[in-house]
């Protein structure tokens, strides 16, 4: 049992995550535009302005230069390019690889401080949503910037659902691969296929509104969220030499996705109800992190105009690497070398004489699960 001590400093942190969540702005529906999504909920709350000048004294010509800071506190890159030694000096550049203080988008969307255990989807505190709403729920609070209301989660997830099946040419290809085929590889080739399928999703042949028309743009995230799980238990269901299972229109989005993995086809197969909350939570927990390895990977093809499906695809193959998405399965392989609580002693010893890079797989969220209140929800649902 915790002390006293460790209940109040608990009990001390939620109360500090619940008021940076009260704190933000005023999020009703009334101050949402019914055409364009406006700033929401900013999570990362300021004091004051942190806006105005930079003074640059160039010593290498003895030059002065001002350089504007925005309100959030930050200066444009290219503003930097008027800093020159002469003609034949195009300007200074930024370096900075890995993005690891560039800001390349304004976004409300989510907020994430890792050190202090904070995840935040559009000014709410994640374990408020993983202790209360579905993933559907959380998906389109990410998407549209409000919670749904009962007639437009139902209307949400009925969309959803239809657009589960996936065509019969995506699964001959998942079909096809080698049986040994990682399922991520697979995953990336039934992605980017599926522009084939979808030609009014894809500027190159028909889908020239995609970007522009926001009912273009609903039908391919509905049509992506509902394919998604499809795809891939089909290619986990290839990699165990089964056949693909066609989707259930009856079941949950967590329930229908444990069906097409476990159900062996049987229709009336109905999922653990607490792993299927279990993965809905799991699915929360995932849903958004910043501008990560994927993010900035599906944006950079989508600046292109490609199709979605095409950015999708470069994201789930920046998601595949190990120093990214890759690093969850790592961690599923230590437990699994791991194997039992006796051996735990000796492979800390062992990561400490010779595999200490072993820990620097852990991935990132890794800190805010273990700081919050994620893992006791999960481990009582589990019982």
């Amino acid at each position: 049992m915790p002390s006293k001590e460790e209940l109040s400093s608990k009990v001390k942190a939620r109360l500090s995550v619940l008021s940076a969540h009260l704190a933000a702005p005023d999020c009703s529906s009334q101050n949402l535009s019914s055409t364009v999504l406006e700033p929401w909920c900013v999570s990362a709350q300021t004091v004051g302005s942190v806006g105005g000048s930079l003074t640059i004294v160039d010593e290498r010509t003895g030059k002065t230069y001002e350089v504007p800071v925005s309100s959030e506190g930050t200066v444009k890159a290219t503003d930097f390019k008027k800093i020159t030694t002469g003609k034949n000096d195009k300007g200074l550049k930024i370096y900075d690889p890995g993005y690891l203080n560039t800001a390349p988008v304004r976004s409300s969307i989510s907020y994430i401080d890792g050190d202090e255990g904070i995840l935040r989807y559009r000014g709410y505190p994640i374990e408020e949503l993983a202790e209360s709403s579905t993933f559907l729920e959380v998906a389109y609070l990410l998407l549209y910037g409000n919670l749904p209301s009962e007639g437009q989660l139902a209307d949400w997830e009925f969309a959803v659902s239809q657009h589960s099946a996936v065509p019969q040419g995506i699964l001959d290809i998942i079909q096809s691969m080698p049986h040994d085929a990682h399922p991520m590889g697979v995953l990336v080739s039934a992605i980017s296929a599926l522009s084939v399928f979808h030609p009014d999703a894809n500027p190159a042949l028909r889908g020239q509104d995609l970007y522009r028309s926001k009912q273009v743009r609903d039908k391919q995230i509905a049509r992506i969220l509902g394919k998604a799980p499809t795809v891939a238990a089909a290619a986990y269901l290839r990699m165990a030499g089964r056949p693909p299972v066609l989707p259930s229109s009856t079941l949950s989005y967590a329930e229908n996705f444990l069906y097409m993995l476990d159900s062996m086809g049987n229709r009336s197969y109905k999922p653990n109800p607490r792993l299927a909350r279990v993965l809905d939570i799991l699915f929360i927990l995932h849903a958004e992190h910043e501008m990560n390895c994927s993010t900035a990977a599906a944006r950079h093809l989508a600046s292109g105009g490609v199709d979605v499906y095409t950015a999708l695809a470069g994201a789930v193959g920046a998601l595949y690497g190990p120093l990214h998405g890759g690093a969850n399965e790592a961690v599923l392989k230590m437990l699994s070398e791991i194997g039992t609580v006796e051996n735990i002693p000796e492979f800390i010893e062992g990561v400490k004489n010779r595999w200490l890079l072993v820990w620097r797989r852990l991935h990132y969220l890794m800190s805010i699960l273990l700081r919050g209140s994620s893992i006791q929800m999960l481990i009582s649902i589990l019982g």
